[in-house]
C-alpha cells in the first residue's frame, strides 16, 4: 500500500491538521445549512448524463462548499461531483460530494450524507461524513483515531468478527454491483449472515461504529470513497479495491470496506474466484 513520504507528511502537524479539519467542518456546516431546509420539500430531481439524479440542493451545497474552501485555501485544488475540477495541478485537493445518496434524499430517507475529503498527491488524508438531518458527523484524519458526534448513540470502533458467516454486509443498490462481478458478489452475500440494502456513505459510517462489518460495492467515483477511507481506517477497519489494493482515482470503482481485516483474505478469494 502506498504511503506518504516524509516530505508529504511534513505538513500534517497537529496545528495545521486542526486548521484543515476546521475548514472542512465549516464547509460541512455550509452544506448542511442548504440541504436541511430542502429535505422532504418535494424537490424535482433532474437526470444527469449518466442517468443519476441531481437536485438544486446538490448544486447549491457544492457551490457553497467550494466558496468556503477556496476562500480559506486558494492554492488547493477542488474536485466536486457536480462542478468538476479546479486547479488540477495542485498536490493538495479537496474532493466533494454534496449529497452522497441523492436517491435517499429525494425520497425522504435520512441515510445520505455530505462527503468532504482532502487528498495529498492522490492519497486521502482527511475525510468527513456529515448527515445534515440527524446531525451526525464522522471525521477521519490519516494515522489518527476517527471522531464521531451525534445524538443517536454509538461509539467509534469496528467490530471483530470470528467467522464470515457472522458478518453483516451492506450495499447501496443492486445496480452498483451489476457492472462489477455480480456472481462473485452473490457468492459473498451467500456467505455472510445477511445483507442490508441502502445507505450510501452512511453505511460506511455505521461500519466505523461496529454496526456493519462489510460494504462491497462497484461503480464508485473518487468523491464516493476518498472521505470514507480515513474514517474507516481510523476506526480500525480497511478500505481496498476488489483486488485488495489501495483504491486509486483511476481505478474501476469497485470498493470493499471491512471492519475486521482478518476477514479480508477470505472475502477477496470469493470476489476474485
Amino acid at each position: 500500500m502506498p504511503v506518504l513520504s516524509d516530505t508529504q507528511r511534513a505538513w500534517l502537524t497537529d496545528s495545521y491538521a486542526s486548521e484543515l479539519v476546521h475548514a472542512a467542518e465549516q464547509a460541512a456546516d455550509a452544506a448542511r445549512a442548504i440541504i436541511k431546509p430542502l429535505f422532504r420539500s418535494k424537490l424535482v430531481a433532474s437526470a444527469k448524463t449518466d442517468g443519476s439524479p441531481v437536485t438544486i440542493a446538490d448544486k447549491r451545497a457544492e457551490l457553497e462548499m467550494r466558496t468556503v474552501l477556496a476562500s480559506l485555501y486558494p492554492d488547493f485544488g477542488i474536485l466536486g461531483e457536480e462542478y468538476g475540477l479546479d486547479r488540477p495541478g495542485a498536490s493538495l485537493r479537496w474532493v466533494l460530494d454534496p449529497i452522497d445518496g441523492t436517491r435517499s434524499f429525494i425520497t425522504g430517507r435520512p441515510i445520505f450524507g455530505t462527503l468532504i475529503a482532502l487528498m495529498d498527491e492522490g492519497v486521502p488524508v482527511l475525510g468527513i461524513i456529515d448527515q445534515p438531518i440527524t446531525g451526525e458527523r464522522w471525521i477521519g484524519l490519516k494515522g489518527r483515531p476517527t471522531q464521531y458526534t451525534g445524538s443517536l448513540g454509538g461509539e467509534v470502533g469496528t467490530r471483530k468478527v470470528a467467522l464470515l458467516s457472522q458478518a453483516e454486509m451492506s450495499c447501496t443498490a443492486p445496480d452498483m454491483i451489476a457492472s462489477a462481478d455480480f456472481s462473485n458478489w452473490q457468492n459473498l452475500s451467500d456467505s455472510v449472515r445477511r445483507v442490508s440494502w441502502g445507505g450510501d456513505c452512511y453505511a460506511y459510517g455505521l461500519l466505523s461504529l461496529g454496526q456493519v462489518d462489510i460494504v462491497a460495492e462497484g461503480d464508485l467515483k473518487v468523491w464516493d470513497w476518498a472521505a470514507i477511507q480515513p474514517i474507516v481506517e481510523g476506526a480500525g477497519g480497511a478500505v481496498v479495491d476488489w483486488a485488495g489494493n489501495t483504491p486509486q482515482e483511476t481505478g474501476d470503482g469497485r470498493i470493499l470496506a471491512v471492519g475486521d481485516e482478518a476477514l479480508l483474505p477470505k472475502i477477496l478469494r470469493i470476489l476474485n474466484a
